[in-house]
């Protein structure tokens, strides 16, 4: 059991920076020319190759793949999910509840910033997320970006929690319909978080959204169709930058857990 509840521990407790290949239109002149990549985004250059027209590509490379300015074509949304910076709860190993970020997490969220791309900030309603946003222009509260509701374990160390009801904790562990706080099961949580994925593939653009552990865990879980026992081995740590990409309404990882490089 204490195994178990080690990779929970580390996730309450706890290089690219390209933007998406395909960062605007393509123009229909453009169909069928070479295509360079560079720093991360396609451009049409040199002459056009021979047969084509001034049409959207539509050909098959040689090994099957799609001409890259015919991908270019469709759009993509870019999603950075950030975990807020460190509280008192979170260095306790407890169950989050309303917090205030402590000084060492002021300080850090003070550099979040600088490793950030421009896009929209949206940020959940709990007050650690707005102060780890702080630096930032925060564009909307969004609800469903809240943590998972723990009910009356809010607040509480999880060690302490185990030594007084161990079947309780163990079956939050092992069991995503059971809700033993009163609040919401992982079930619950994990359906929320893909509602809201399902709703920002269909966008185009860069956002970033200030978070919490196990709204990142479950867009990982979601965004790769994994079992519901996944959720329980991504690690999360404060104000890490986890990144997906939506294509065509499907979500690919692109880094998960990615934290502050300092020399």
């Amino acid at each position: 059991m204490a195994a178990s509840w080690s990779g929970w521990i580390s996730t309450i407790t706890g290089a690219h920076d390209g933007g998406p290949i395909c960062s605007g239109e393509s123009s229909r002149e453009d169909a069928g020319k070479p295509v360079r990549i560079r720093r991360g985004r396609a451009t049409v250059t040199g002459r056009a190759i021979p047969g084509s027209q001034k049409t959207v590509s539509t050909r098959a490379l040689t090994d099957g793949t799609r001409h890259p300015e015919e991908v270019c074509w469709f759009h993509m949304r870019r999603l950075l999910l950030v975990r807020h910076a460190s509280t008192a709860a979170v260095r306790a190993a407890a169950f989050g509840a309303d917090e205030d970020l402590d000084g060492s997490g002021v300080d850090a969220a003070a550099r979040l910033a600088a490793r950030l791309p421009r896009g929209d900030v949206l940020i959940s309603p709990a007050r650690r997320a707005a102060q780890t946003a702080a630096g930032l222009t925060v564009s909307a509260v969004d609800p469903a970006l809240a943590e998972c509701d723990f009910g009356a374990w809010a607040g509480r160390p999880l060690a302490e929690l185990a030594a007084e009801d161990p079947a309780a904790v163990q079956a939050w562990m092992t069991d995503p319909d059971a809700a033993p706080h009163g609040g919401e099961s992982l079930t619950a949580l994990l359906a929320r978080v893909r509602a809201w994925l399902a709703a920002q593939a269909a966008l185009d653009g860069t956002a970033i959204a200030i978070t919490h552990g196990g709204v990142v865990k479950a867009a990982v879980v979601a965004a790769l169709d994994a079992p519901a026992s996944a959720f329980w081995r991504v690690d999360v740590s404060p104000l890490a930058i986890t990144e997906l990409h939506a294509h065509d309404d499907r979500w690919t990882v692109t880094r998960v857990n990615h934290r502050e490089e300092r020399a």
